[in-house]
């Protein structure tokens, strides 16, 4: 394959298959690998610690997901114009892009702990967490509170380090990560009987163990790369502008997970919560496909559009929709057909399985229509529209509240569970014409570009 052999990035002359598969492969790798951390506490949690430990962990889980998106939004930003400057050749800001970046990760990481040290008791009683479900909770969320810098590093470090062209080098890190996860899951929760505390613990090491290792190899991968300058608020507020899709869908599953938990909570009972862990656990395997294809095509995407060639840019968003949506129907065909033998994975309790099988056939039923959206928003991101991803990701939690709070009175618990459904059809038919109105400009600008050549020619 035709690659800059300095940069490692897409050429002009560079096949469209070939670099889509570079970059998404080893993307879908890591996004997967990332979610072992949650799936493998998940299986740990509900075979050693049971119902509540499970409820437990998905009431902390949209606080926690505020630390992650924050490293999201860093690692989105600086990426997205990491990849954007050197499509167009320009290599004279990316040192003080990199400095930015690391000046934002250590402000997000003091905001996020103020945040969670001040608001995470009342964030976790919001829910309808009381007792000793609080308690639970609370041990689980402060560990993880305390080391939010880290987790904050671990979510944007190796996002810098692949738009550096280093793709492959970052999904070997966050491989790493993810069986140091396992085997210290098995230590702190089996052996050692830490319990929650325990499973938070070990996902800090984890993540510390990949932080360290990315920013190793940012530094010492070029010159250009090392960070220089002060805090540039200018820069600082684009690569917030760029990433904000990437927080807000962490915060957008956050905030679906929270309203859930109480919704459940009223109209079922604590079962209900561990059914919807398990059910979200399942899911989050094709969210991390998903996520995965969405974060691969962006590079390349970002690099197609600073070097103006557009056409590029609608085969590769093609390709990647095919992928993204083919993987989510085998998944949805897969839970209909195979319930019982993928929910024993995390649980022996009947009652506990008994629910979780019928939230899994409805919750999850339009699941790849949550890949045609995570790829629609990262296009945004990539061709420098962060404000249009913006709108997209708010969209997709607000569509959600008025079926949320209103399916319930009429369904039951089945109504809390058909909300996420009901609520993709709706974004997806909204959304529909505003990708196709941008890809078709963006191949009239190609077909005007290119008829340009030829009467220069």
């Amino acid at each position: 394959m035709l690659l800059d052999s300095a940069s490692k990035t897409p050429t002009k002359d560079t096949n469209v298959t070939r670099t889509f598969w570079r970059y998404t492969i080893p993307a879908v790798v890591a996004m997967m690998v990332n979610g072992l951390y949650q799936i493998v506490d998940g299986i740990f949690i509900g075979h050693y610690l049971g119902a509540q430990g499970l409820a437990a962990v998905n009431l902390a889980w949209p606080i926690i997901g505020i630390i992650i998106g924050f490293g999201v939004l860093i690692g989105m930003g600086s990426g997205s114009l990491l990849s954007i400057y050197r499509g167009a050749g320009d290599n004279t800001d990316v040192q003080q892009l990199m400095g930015t970046s690391f000046w934002l990760i250590a402000i997000l990481t003091v905001v996020a702990m103020t945040v969670l040290v001040l608001f995470g008791p009342t964030l976790l009683e919001l829910q309808g967490a009381s007792g000793e479900l609080l308690h639970s909770s609370l041990a689980y969320l402060q560990v993880l509170n305390w080391g939010a810098g880290v987790t904050i590093a671990a979510g944007a470090l190796p996002l810098l380090l692949r738009n550096n062209g280093k793709p492959e080098m970052a999904t070997a890190l966050l491989i790493v990560g993810a069986l140091g996860n396992i085997v210290l899951d098995y230590f702190m929760i089996v052996e050692m009987q830490w319990q929650l505390p325990g499973a938070a613990l070990a996902t800090l090491i984890s993540q510390g163990i990949v932080a360290l290792a990315a920013l190793y190899f940012l530094l010492t991968s070029g010159e250009e790369n090392k960070p220089k300058g002060a805090f540039n608020q200018p820069l600082a507020l684009e690569i917030l502008k760029q990433g904000a899709a990437g927080l807000v869908m962490f915060l957008y599953f956050g905030f679906i997970v929270a309203l859930h938990n109480k919704q459940l909570l009223i109209f079922a009972s604590e079962v209900e919560v561990a059914a919807f862990a398990v059910v979200g656990y399942l899911g989050v395997i094709y969210y991390f496909i998903a996520e995965g294809v969405a974060n691969g095509v962006q590079p390349p995407i970002s690099y197609y559009y600073g070097a103006g060639l557009y056409q590029r840019i609608h085969t590769m968003f093609k390709l990647a929709l095919k992928v993204s949506l083919g993987f989510g129907v085998m998944m949805v065909t897969m839970f209909y057909l195979f319930p019982k033998d993928v929910l024993g994975l995390f649980s022996e309790d009947f009652a506990l399985l008994n629910a979780a099988e019928r939230g899994l056939q409805l919750h999850l039923s339009t699941l790849f229509m949550d890949g045609f959206i995570f790829l629609t928003s990262m296009y945004f991101v990539a061709v420098g529209k962060g404000g249009k991803a913006l709108v997209i990701s708010l969209g997709n939690m607000l569509v959600q509240l008025p079926f949320l709070y209103l399916l319930p009175f009429w369904f039951g618990v089945d109504g809390v569970w058909l909300a996420v459904p009901i609520s993709n059809i709706t974004l997806t038919v909204i959304i529909i014409p505003l990708l196709w109105r941008d890809l078709y400009q963006l191949k009239h600008a190609d077909m005007e570009a290119t008829s340009g050549d030829k009467l220069c020619a």
